[in-house]
């Protein structure tokens, strides 16, 4: 029977700014088993004036984790029992909401979208309303919020080393793929016994990508359920939406990266197609025999199609 856990964000459960395989997990679960999780954002520079509710747990972890390399405050690693290195870890997002009223933005010089257009850095507060679904930017501008964790993945393979949350690699980790909210589930790569997996990064909303490298960072709780699969294999991440497949690809060159997203579909779509046309082909000669209607005929193959479908959509 499944289990539901809770993982609070404290000192002792988060890591600041890396992924690294040789950190010990602050959680074990069994495969299947949903967690509660809860997610913490930004540094002392990042914090909003008096008027904003701050998660205690937050100026306790500023002042007690250190920060080994630039990059994200995560919670986690969560272990899953029997995960081993080659199988696939399948995190359905069952929900997602926010923690605190404020959310934070900045631009830089020498980062972003434009690095040398930028001469001193610009940080707003931005006022969040969990009713509204919104947010206030400090002009009156409202935004609606879809909330998103902009970093999910597994430890990362143990001769990379101490590795940033910065950058997305196949393990997952900073993926900042907006369309990763509530319902949606994500598949990641596993190289390490049990998995070992992290969440933080909070993103009230977020455009096609961080232009000025930030979103609306804020703190967030997600509901997931992990689950082990070793009936797939993957080299890179992938999710599926209710309407959507969607597969990743990272990389330094904008256009490669596309390229191998591009060839990441191709493999998915072909998969899926080779098992559809597979399916239909054992369960027409199967069903061959007792057809003797037209009428008859179409009405099973119509059924067969919606069930082969949404087979596939679970797998």
């Amino acid at each position: 029977m499944a289990n539901t856990h809770d993982i609070q964000a404290s000192p002792s459960t988060v890591h600041w700014g890396y992924f690294d395989a040789e950190l010990d997990p602050v959680m074990e679960i069994a495969s299947g088993d949903t967690i509660n999780l809860n997610s913490v954002s930004g540094g002392p520079d990042n914090l909003p004036g008096p008027d904003y509710y701050i998660p205690p747990e937050l100026l306790e972890i500023h002042k007690k984790v250190p920060k080994r390399m630039h990059g994200h405050i995560l919670t986690g690693p969560i272990r899953i029992s029997n995960a081993k290195p080659g199988q696939v870890l399948q995190v359905d997002i069952l929900d997602i909401g926010l923690r605190q009223d404020w959310g934070y933005n900045f631009v830089k010089p020498l980062s972003g979208g434009l690095p040398g257009e930028f001469d001193e850095e610009s940080h707003i507060t931005i006022k969040l309303d969990k009713e509204k679904n919104e947010g206030e930017l400090p002009w009156g501008t409202r935004l609606p919020l879809n909330p998103f964790f902009g970093v999910m993945g597994c430890a990362p393979p143990k001769n990379w080393g101490m590795i940033t949350s910065i950058i997305p690699r196949a393990h997952g980790g900073n993926m900042d793929n907006k369309e990763l909210v509530s319902g949606t589930s994500v598949f990641l790569p596993i190289f390490v016994e049990g998995a070992n997996f992290s969440a933080g990064d909070g993103h009230g909303c977020q455009g096609d990508g961080e232009v000025c490298v930030t979103a609306i960072e804020t703190a967030l709780e997600g509901k997931f359920r992990l689950t082990v699969r070793d009936d797939l294999s993957l080299t890179l991440p992938q999710a599926e939406s209710p309407s959507h497949f969607i597969t990743m690809a990272f990389d330094e060159d904008l256009d490669d990266a596309a390229k191998e997203a591009l060839r990441q579909m191709i493999i998915l779509i072909t998969t899926i197609t080779v098992i559809k046309w597979m399916l239909l082909k054992v369960l027409n000669l199967i069903l061959k025999t007792d057809i003797e209607k037209e009428e008859q005929h179409n009405l099973v193959i119509v059924k067969l199609w919606t069930l082969v479908h949404t087979v596939i959509r679970q797998q």
